[in-house]
């Protein structure tokens, strides 16, 4: 079931992308039929379907990739058969050449495993073919050439739309688990509510990182695009909100932590602890209105978020429970650190 399972992939590729594919091949097909006048073109059917990737920037590489590979195989492969022949041994021995010879260059593993893979079907075809190596190298570039087009001619992809979505679902989480912490001040709260709010807490690194790379996939798949003018702003925004979200994501753990471990039935009675619980809420309800989206202008990274922001007036506190200060005192840092980034400016 295992192995089933890994030969599976989470999600499908876009249907327009498998679309795009086929239309690539059958015209590099085509296109070496009618130039090179070859009835079997499968280098040039093998290009396009590797070169048509998610971004046009990833076609580009992998058709030089591609393009590279076949090229340095088939001088090699030519060194070889000149020098020593065509005999078997100097095949092996062209592989292995090949292998190091990528290694040493710190190629990357598609013209790693070109190099060879062309080197050796010269050896051993190209030898009952005249101009085998030649036709190759034009098939290659012909068929990775067309790959680019079609993947930059026919709606490119743009992924700015999964990286916002990335981007709100953290956000999103960051309030839940804020206005979490609201209710266990508020409310008497068991061992297992405590638990389920620290376990949550600590999903939130792990969906800022998905994110931060959705965000970066997003901007590869902008790079060379002809589409991407209008979205490579929208994606500043959710760049720029990064380091905000971050600054929540690495806070909130520690406050839970501190509730979770420092917690006592007594606190919901505590005037001060409910002040926090309100602001708190209001934090998280600041934080939402400061998620980027398609609205927000330009350069707006501090809209007014409410009537009331969060933390407008000072908390006072005249003596704290001596039970409950330490709780108090980092919950309140906390709070003035996540203000800040609501707000901006000076403290």
């Amino acid at each position: 079931m295992r192995l089933i399972d890994s030969l599976r992939a989470s999600t499908r590729s876009p249907l327009l992308q498998v679309v795009k594919t086929s239309v690539a091949a059958i015209l590099s097909w085509l296109a070496c039929t009618v130039i090179l006048q070859q009835p079997l073109p499968f280098f040039a059917a093998i290009a396009a379907l590797l070169v048509v990737q998610p971004s046009v920037n990833q076609s580009l590489s992998k058709g030089i990739e591609r393009s590279v590979g076949v090229i340095v195989g088939v001088l090699i492969a030519y060194a070889a058969g000149a020098a020593f022949g065509h005999a078997s041994w100097v095949v092996l021995a062209v592989i292995v050449v090949s292998l190091m010879l990528a290694w040493l260059l710190r190629l990357s593993p598609g013209s790693s495993n070109q190099i060879p893979i062309s080197a050796m079907l010269v050896l051993a075809i190209g030898t009952q073919t005249h101009g085998y190596a030649l036709d190759r190298v034009l098939e290659t570039v012909i068929g990775a050439v067309i790959g680019l087009i079609v993947n930059a001619a026919i709606v490119p992809p743009v992924l700015t739309g999964p990286a916002r979505a990335a981007l709100t679902r953290v956000a999103d989480e960051v309030a839940g688990s804020l206005r979490g912490i609201a209710t266990a001040l508020r409310e008497p709260q068991d061992r297992a509510s405590l638990d389920a709010l620290l376990a949550r807490a600590r999903t939130l690194r792990g969906l800022r990182d998905a994110a931060v790379s959705a965000i970066e996939r997003a901007e590869d798949s902008l790079a060379l695009n002809p589409r991407g003018r209008r979205h490579r702003q929208l994606l500043a925004r959710d760049r720029d909100f990064l380091p905000v979200i971050t600054v929540f994501v690495n806070t909130i753990p520690g406050m839970v932590r501190g509730l979770h471990d420092r917690y006592d039935p007594s606190l919901s009675a505590d005037p001060v602890v409910s002040s926090i619980a309100v602001e708190l809420d209001r934090v998280a309800h600041d934080l939402l209105l400061l998620v980027p989206n398609e609205t927000t202008p330009t350069g707006d990274a501090h809209p007014i978020t409410a009537e009331l922001p969060a933390l407008t007036a000072p908390l006072v506190i005249a003596k704290p429970d001596p039970q409950n200060w330490i709780i108090i005192g980092a919950l309140l840092e906390d709070l003035r650190r996540m203000r800040l980034e609501i707000v901006g400016g000076a403290d």
